[in-house]
């Protein structure tokens, strides 16, 4: 048996991996509470997972906080690494996977730059983003995939949380409200991807960037819309419930 494959039975891996669903649920949690703010108030706190991170890091012990999240995600990344070598998954989960892996990568790294400083918001990554991109034709198609991209993500997450999908991460029995929890969790995630989705797909055919942005950009426009308070209050409870579901999937994870 390879080191590699001994690591992957071993406590301590457990103990990791369990540490790193944890701290994606705080992000989670942290995105809701300023989700929630942004809703009955005007606060200029970034909803996305950025926000969040800046959000931990203004908290006492912020880096060190910061610093574990950053630990933490980058186990789950080597988490899916190995789950894709040794984890004889079908094509569907290895897809799975590897969109799983880009995510805790990208949310780790991002952590890492805001224990160390960093002030960029990511509104104005990916607006900046997209204007390069927009400087030309192929450019915009690819911005306007990037969009549908993203929209399919969010059905995908809907599909999970309509079906039940979720559960089949988890090991031993789940309870009800386990199963509530995930179904508003990827509910919620759902609704979000594809207010992304379809931000950048518009950008692209209306020619301005401005229009496309993160996480934060679709949750201010959810509120922008007739009866958005009450909209973008349930997406910021669901992804609440998405942030608590992460706890409880970590104490089950399959791996």
């Amino acid at each position: 048996m390879s080191t590699a494959q001994q690591a992957r039975q071993s406590r301590v891996y457990d103990y990791a991996i369990t540490v790193g669903l944890i701290a994606y649920g705080v992000v989670y949690l942290l995105i809701a509470w300023i989700a929630l703010q942004v809703a009955w108030g005007d606060s200029s706190e970034e909803a996305s997972q950025q926000g969040a991170l800046k959000e931990l890091a203004s908290k006492p012990f912020g880096e060190v906080l910061l610093w574990i999240v950053a630990i933490g995600l980058f186990v789950l990344v080597i988490w899916k690494v190995l789950e894709l070598i040794y984890g004889h998954l079908n094509t569907e989960k290895k897809v799975s996977s590897i969109g799983r892996g880009v995510v805790y990568l990208a949310l780790g790294v991002s952590a890492v730059k805001v224990a160390m400083g960093s002030s960029q918001s990511g509104t104005s990554q990916s607006s900046g983003m997209t204007a390069k991109l927009m400087e030309n034709g192929a450019g915009r198609v690819l911005v306007v995939i990037g969009g549908l991209v993203l929209v399919g993500v969010g059905v995908r997450q809907i599909y999970k949380s309509v079906t039940k999908k979720f559960l089949e991460d988890l090991t031993g029995g789940v309870s009800q409200a386990t199963v509530m929890l995930g179904r508003a969790g990827y509910a919620a995630k759902g609704v979000a991807f594809i207010t992304m989705g379809v931000l950048f797909a518009w950008a692209s055919i209306s020619y301005d960037p401005k229009k496309a942005g993160g996480l934060d950009t679709a949750m201010r426009t959810l509120k922008d819309q007739p009866f958005g308070t009450v909209l973008l209050t349930l997406v910021a409870l669901g992804l609440a419930c998405f942030g608590v579901y992460c706890f409880v999937w970590s104490r089950n994870a399959k791996h």
